[in-house]
C-alpha cells in the first residue's frame, strides 16, 4: 500500500505518518517498506501527471508499506482507530492470500498437457522383423 492510502485508513496526515517512520526506522526494514523508483512512481502517474510538472512530482516518491509494515506502522502510531485499521488490514491480506491461492489451484487443475502426437500412416516392417 502507499503512503498516502494507508495514511488516509489510520486518519493521519501522510507527511505525521513518514515522520513517525523515520523516527522508527528499526520497525522497518527493506521488507516491510521502501521508497518506489522513479520508474515505479512514473508507471503509476504517468497519465495523470502535466508534462510541465512532472519532473517535480517524480522527486517526490511515495513509501510503499507491505502487510507487515501496514501491521507495524499500527503499533508505531498506538492510536485506537491505528487499532482497528490493523484488524482490517490482516483480513484483507489473509483473504487476498485466499484468492491468490484459489488462482493457483484453478490454474493447475486447467493445465493440461500438450497431447502425444502419433505418426501418421503406417510403418512398414521388413522381412525378418518379430512382430
Amino acid at each position: 500500500m502507499l503512503d498516502a492510502d494507508i495514511a488516509a485508513l489510520y486518519g493521519v496526515a501522510t507527511k505525521r505518518l513518514n515522520e513517525q517512520v523515520r523516527r522508527n526506522l528499526g520497525r522497518f526494514p527493506a521488507d516491510f517498506s521502501f521508497r518506489l523508483s522513479v520508474d515505479e512512481w512514473a508507471a503509476l502517474m504517468w497519465s495523470q501527471i502535466a508534462t510541465t510538472s512532472r519532473r517535480r512530482r517524480l522527486d517526490n516518491r511515495p513509501y510503499a508499506y507491505t502487510e507487515h509494515g501496514c501491521l507495524m506502522l499500527a503499533n508505531t502510531l498506538k492510536s485506537k482507530r491505528a487499532v482497528e485499521v490493523s484488524v482490517l488490514v490482516v483480513r484483507a491480506f489473509v483473504r487476498l492470500r485466499t484468492i491468490l491461492k484459489l488462482l493457483e489451484d484453478i490454474r493447475r487443475l486447467t493445465h493440461f498437457p500438450a497431447p502425444r502426437s502419433r505418426p501418421i500412416g503406417f510403418t512398414a516392417k521388413l522381412e525378418g522383423e518379430n512382430e
